[in-house]
């Protein structure tokens, strides 16, 4: 690990009334940077789905750029697993700033198969649109985890279901975005670079306005994350609140080699349980999101209109996520398998409307937006759980696993390759009965973790 990444050193402890005020403050500003920092690399993240239908007209097909969506979630979920155990042993405040400076950098370059090589030579286009989406993916891959550790040291584990539903809905609002600055930043700066060629307008308001705006948000969240509360002088966050759990020791504190963080973690077969729950859950998610423009531009919605369903997907997450994280914490104290359950049950009742009334525009969008209200708790607590079944010093790469099976299996081949194609060949009814299955695989799996959350 290079010396510019090493966590910082701990500073001598301090108590008293100056440093309980320190900790309330310090708290609020490494969570808003966490917030803000988290909802940077969503602007740079699934920018892809939103240009698929205007890249058709270039002459590129459903099944090719289902392709180049799936490398996206694969590198994601490589990178999830792979850069937690790196992050788990790195400063947060500098880790998280440069995997999102190096995202939109990638995002940026993602215009050139369009503009300098296209449709003529397609091979080559489809390649360079896939390994710049495979790295836009990986880079993306350095965000939660600087995040999980730091919302494990700041925030114990009977008030972290609560604070990480708040924030969680980080990824919410920067993928909320991604739509209208599509539109506007292809309206307000299309002109510029394309003049008349309104059809190139896209690639200004899909790859590099938020690239430019995600690099200004890398500059404050390192202004505002701090790496741990020893780092500044501290206490740990067990002892501050005085609130351990059983599980707790010392050695939670101390960095764990990379041999020790994946033995800790793989050995944990609740671990997996939930990691194969969450492939099912993020095949419904992605399944859901990243076809959306695409049927509603194929219903005849135009793609301004299309873009603004896409932010009210993300946008009724937030209310949805918040009260999810509340469940988990107040009504179930804690447990965070039963309010996974119960949200994915309601996500398949909306599927089936979904479905049923696909003609329907107007419905259509209602039930996006009911399965975006619901289907982002159970991607939160998922990621929650992982954090409460793993100690401290391991937590990123507890979450990482969960990521590496929910983005390679559940979002790159189930819910972009397969579902690609499977639309493309046999048509949208058929997507619908893998969504609802999915529903149900998840609901199965996490069943399995019910006793074990009853043990803690």
């Amino acid at each position: 690990m290079s010396n510019f990444l090493k966590p910082p050193a701990f500073k001598p402890e301090t108590t008293g009334p100056e440093a309980d005020a320190r900790y309330r403050k310090l708290r609020w500003q490494v969570f808003l940077g966490a917030f803000i920092g988290y909802a940077g690399f969503y602007i740079v993240r699934k920018n892809f789905s939103m240009a698929i239908p205007m890249l058709e007209p270039f002459g590129f097909e459903k099944g090719e750029l289902g392709i180049v969506l799936s490398m996206n979630a694969i590198a994601y979920g490589f990178s999830k697993f792979i850069m937690a155990s790196i992050s788990d042993r790195s400063n947060a405040r500098r880790f998280l700033p440069l995997g999102l400076i190096l995202a939109a950098l990638s995002m940026m370059f993602m215009i050139v198969p369009i503009q300098y090589i296209g449709a003529e030579h397609k091979s080559w286009a489809i390649l360079l649109m896939a390994v710049l989406n495979f790295l836009v993916g990986w880079f993306n891959g350095m965000g939660w985890p600087p995040c999980g550790r730091v919302m494990t040291h700041w925030f114990s584990k009977t008030e972290r279901g609560t604070w990480m539903s708040v924030w969680n809905c980080a990824h919410n609002v920067g993928g909320a975005l991604v739509g209208p600055m599509a539109v506007y930043g292809a309206i307000w700066f299309g002109s510029w670079f394309y003049g008349a060629d309104t059809e190139r307008y896209f690639l200004i308001g899909t790859y590099l306005f938020p690239s430019c705006v995600a690099i200004l948000v890398a500059i404050i969240a390192y202004c505002l994350i701090r790496d741990t509360p020893q780092s500044c002088g501290l206490p740990s966050i067990e002892k501050w609140r005085n609130d351990y759990t059983n599980t707790y020791n010392e050695k939670a504190e101390e960095v764990l080699s990379t041999k020790e963080i994946f033995r800790t973690v793989l050995s944990n077969r609740f671990l997996w349980y939930i990691a194969f729950a969450n492939a099912f859950v993020y095949m419904v998610r992605y399944g859901c999101l990243d076809w959306a423009p695409t049927i509603l531009t194929e219903k005849g919605i135009n793609i301004k209109d299309a873009g603004w369903a896409y932010f009210a997907y993300e946008i009724a997450a937030i209310p949805g996520t918040l009260i999810c994280g509340w469940l988990s914490d107040k009504l179930f104290h804690g447990r965070r398998a039963w309010p996974t359950i119960i949200f994915m049950l309601l996500v398949a009742v909306f599927i089936v409307i979904y479905w049923q009334f696909l003609d329907n525009v107007n419905i259509v969008i209602l039930c996006l937006i009911a399965i975006g209200f619901f289907i982002y708790g159970p991607v939160m607590l998922i990621g929650v759980q992982a954090l409460d079944l793993a100690p401290k010093n391991a937590a990123g790469t507890a979450a990482g696993l969960t990521g590496f099976l929910g983005y390679v299996l559940g979002t790159a081949l189930l819910a972009n390759v397969v579902i690609g194609y499977v639309a493309q060949a046999a048509g949208w009814n058929w997507t619908f009965i893998l969504l609802l299955g999915s529903c149900f695989a998840s609901i199965l799996l996490m069943t399995m973790t019910i006793n074990a959350e009853n043990k803690r």
